[in-house]
């Protein structure tokens, strides 16, 4: 295996115009039916990711040919189950290993879309679900729609690193600055995948696990700040090497939607609609989360007063660490994704927490991006929202468990949200393209 990959990324050093090409396939494979089991696509990701990173591709290009590459794996696994149906355990591959079509059709029977989101992450399941979804005649518009949404994280999830490396790679990054990064990541694996396996195994004191860990990690980072300024430095220099003005205005668009004045009528109106609807225990919930993220953002930052980076043409006054765009943008997506998953199966649970995580990373690295935030400036603060909004929904069920809410008020509270939200994005739109300007 490791003199054929080298012998394959040797060759695509040597003709770089077959690059884009090899994304496109080998993500198509990863996630096509049979053979995404059989082809170490993982791996393969990672090396042709690695090359694109260093100076062939641009992050956006790199995301987009993964993207569409998996799309048409996904297309392909589905059509072939819609074609063949239940006829398709007589191939000869699964003929010979039911288990790989069993564990899938298994796990999509149990949690339907949801399967799709969160399988898509999960190496054996990937390549299967589709096919699988095709096999019970899942209707093809609901495919594609719950398709463009797992494909679009995947993308994220498994190229970014490999780019980031092979950018990092080109650049003169400072001394230290792998052994920070080694540090951060075993953390966050740790804090991860304890908190990960607690809520799938629907442990008793799963939130107060989480709650502990993430207040453990958020502890070392304030301590251990001074520490990560290589990791910092140099994922800021790798950030600012490759911002382009092309995409300026949609990353000021995504970083308006955490702003102070909009978090703060946001959580407002959130805890108000709540209170409204007499949902006594989720309106304490989330009030309780959003409010002791925003009140301990403020101590934070005023106790450790650390400067911001000096990449802002006009730079901000207010202290740096933890972001407050991070931490109010994830306390209130994981209060909507903790209230969305009330009742439903505990991978069902997670899955609306990993979607929530989504539009709050989004905001989160849009800061790194404009130079207004360190890197562990948003660590910090996705990490203060993980504990205060898992302290607080401890609290609250202390005696009871937390209902789910009823659909009546999902009607009342989502669509007053995002009007919200598209709101104060539009409105400040000008005025942020002026503040962030080059």
């Amino acid at each position: 295996m490791g003199e054929w990959l080298d012998s394959l990324t040797g060759w695509l050093s040597a003709n770089p115009q077959w690059l884009g090409v090899a994304i496109f396939l080998v993500a198509c494979i990863e996630c096509l039916a049979i053979a995404g089991i059989i082809v170490p696509g993982t791996v393969l990701l990672f090396a042709v990711a690695v090359l694109a990173g260093s100076g062939a591709f641009s992050l956006g290009e790199t995301l987009l040919l993964g993207f569409l590459g998996g799309l048409l794996g996904d297309a392909l696994s589905y059509t072939v189950g819609k074609h063949f149906h239940q006829n398709i355990r007589r191939l000869p591959l699964l003929r010979h290993h039911p288990e790989w079509i069993g564990s899938a059709e298994t796990y999509f029977q149990r949690y339907g879309i949801a399967s799709l989101l969160v399988g898509r992450f999960i190496g054996p399941l990937r390549p299967m679900l589709p096919m699988v979804a095709g096999m019970f005649d899942m209707p093809l518009p609901r495919f594609i729609a719950v398709s463009l949404v797992a494909g679009a994280g995947w993308s994220v999830a498994y190229l970014l690193p490999g780019w980031a490396t092979g950018a990092a790679m080109r650049l003169p990054l400072p001394e230290g600055f792998w052994l920070d990064a080694g540090i951060i990541a075993g953390t966050l694996a740790v804090v991860i995948g304890l908190s990960l396996n607690s809520s799938i195994r629907d442990q008793r004191h799963g939130t107060r696990l989480v709650a502990g860990l993430s207040f453990l990690a958020l502890a070392g980072i304030f301590l251990g700040w001074p520490y990560l300024h290589e990791f910092d430095q140099g994922v800021m220099t790798l950030v600012q090497e490759h911002r382009s003005q092309a995409i300026d205005g949609t990353v000021v668009l995504v970083t308006r939607l955490g702003d102070f004045k909009t978090q703060f009528f946001l959580g407002g109106l959130l805890t108000g609609l709540l209170l409204l609807a007499r949902q006594w225990r989720h309106a304490l919930f989330a009030g309780g989360a959003l409010m002791g993220t925003a009140l301990a953002n403020g101590s934070l930052k005023w106790l450790f007063a650390r400067a911001r980076p000096e990449v802002l043409t006009d730079p901000l006054t207010s202290y740096s660490m933890p972001s407050g765009h991070s931490s109010a943008s994830f306390a209130f997506f994981l209060v909507m994704a903790v209230l969305a998953g009330r009742g439903q199966p505990p991978r069902m649970r997670l899955t609306w927490v990993m979607l929530g995580c989504i539009p709050a990373l989004a905001i989160a690295l849009s800061r790194v991006y404009l130079g207004a935030h360190w890197p562990t400036d948003i660590l910090a603060g996705a990490l203060l929202a993980c504990c205060v909004c898992a302290l607080s929904l401890t609290l609250v069920q202390q005696q009871q468990t937390l209902p789910a809410l009823p659909q009546r008020v999902w009607w009342l509270v989502l669509p007053a949200c995002v009007a919200l939200l598209a709101f104060f994005a539009m409105h400040a739109l000008p005025q942020a393209l002026l503040r962030y300007q080059y």
